[in-house]
């Protein structure tokens, strides 16, 4: 909110679309604390063949609503390569997406970061968010594209609970939080 404050957290303007049925979940938890529409990509996948390991992704199949027009968030567990990531980002601008805002919560970008200074700087993407729970090189935090979400007040809260022989419920589970956030925005 605070890096794009000119989008609006309505059906109408923001959407969620999982980047495959495995982050289905998560997207799905964003979608309804947020009250706006999921998407999600289907990685069609030929299981006659095997490269480096593993079975070529043949097509990104998108389920959903229409994107057009919409900012679109995009979260994952990681970005590895980011091949998958910039392939569902680059498959939604197609589809005549907006902003287009990737998360991860560890951001590992194991084949570089020049990728993705390509989709930033051609508009693919508007920006990669990741935690602080990894490590960052300096390059990765010098980029204009990253932003690094911090946790440290979270994991603090989580080991303050514990050492109180507390209950982690409230600590976990977000929606108050996140809906005085949306209120907040509103204004």
């Amino acid at each position: 909110m605070k890096t794009f404050p000119e989008i609006k957290f309505d059906k109408d303007n923001f959407m969620i679309v999982s980047p495959d049925e495995g982050a289905i979940n998560r997207n799905m938890y964003y979608a309804s604390v947020l009250g706006v529409d999921l998407g999600m990509f289907y990685k069609r996948r030929d299981y006659s063949t095997v490269v480096d390991g593993r079975n070529p992704i043949v097509a990104h199949e998108y389920m959903g609503n229409d994107v057009a027009g919409k900012n679109v968030f995009i979260a994952d567990d990681l970005i590895s390569s980011g091949e998958s990531m910039l392939d569902i980002a680059i498959e939604l601008k197609k589809r005549r997406a907006n902003k287009i805002i990737c998360y991860a919560t560890y951001g590992m970008f194991t084949n570089g970061l020049a990728t993705f200074d390509e989709k930033y700087a051609d508009g693919t993407i508007s920006a990669v968010l990741g935690t602080n729970l990894t490590y960052r090189t300096p390059e990765l935090l010098s980029r204009p594209w990253f932003h690094e979400v911090d946790c440290s007040k979270y994991i603090a809260y989580y080991i303050a609970t514990l050492n109180h022989d507390m209950s982690i419920s409230d600590v976990i589970d977000p929606h108050q939080k996140i809906a005085a956030l949306l209120d907040k925005n509103k204004q």
